[in-house]
């Protein structure tokens, strides 16, 4: 595939610079949110464990709409991870960052997959599209914590700012494409009465 030339290279030169630059300056910085509760926060999405209990906290409630949210979160989050990481980064093989980052930064396990897209973030942004479709009081929390999931694992020096955004992408098109198999959920006296 032919990458479209700019005045300073290709796009995807441009793009790979941008990357490197954002990555130099979050090395370069030390804070107690960049030092430890980013990548604790990453480390907490391994394995879908902090989508897995906030789904579980959803499920459990009386509610149906938060039931609703919890099942169209976790599908999401199932089918945009093997999106991620089975299809896209089986085809794009890009290499995971080199630069060093802090010793307490790194993720408790080092990842053996390629790059781009990030699972992570895939997963996250469909967990909270979809959970932010059933509930939107929880769009902008649960989705400001997938959003800090991201930028985690830039942090962690595991993932690039652009392996991010394109997992963000489709985690986002996944959470929406739940709506093909089910429609939102209806609450109130007509959903009452069609039951």
């Amino acid at each position: 595939m032919q990458m479209r030339r700019t005045a300073g290279g290709t796009v995807r030169d441009r793009i790979d610079a941008a990357d490197q630059a954002i990555m130099a300056r979050l090395s370069a910085e030390s804070s107690p949110m960049l030092d430890r509760f980013l990548p604790t926060l990453s480390r907490s999405a391994d394995f879908f464990v902090l989508w897995i209990g906030i789904a579980a906290a959803l499920a459990a409630s009386n509610d149906e709409r938060a039931r609703r949210a919890a099942v169209r979160g976790l599908a999401g989050m199932v089918v945009a991870s093997t999106a991620s990481n089975v299809l896209a980064k089986g085809l794009v093989r890009r290499p995971r960052p080199a630069g060093e980052v802090a010793p307490d930064r790194r993720p408790g396990r080092t990842p053996v997959t390629t790059s781009f897209p990030s699972g992570h973030a895939a997963a996250a942004a469909a967990f909270a599209t979809g959970v932010g479709l059933e509930m939107s009081a929880l769009a902008v929390p649960v989705g400001a914590l997938a959003a800090a999931v991201g930028v985690a694992r830039v942090v962690n020096g595991v993932h690039y700012p652009s392996d991010i955004a394109g997992g963000w992408a489709v985690g986002v098109c996944v959470g929406m494409l739940t709506l093909c198999w089910r429609p939102l959920g209806r609450s109130g006296p007509a959903a009452t009465s069609a039951a």
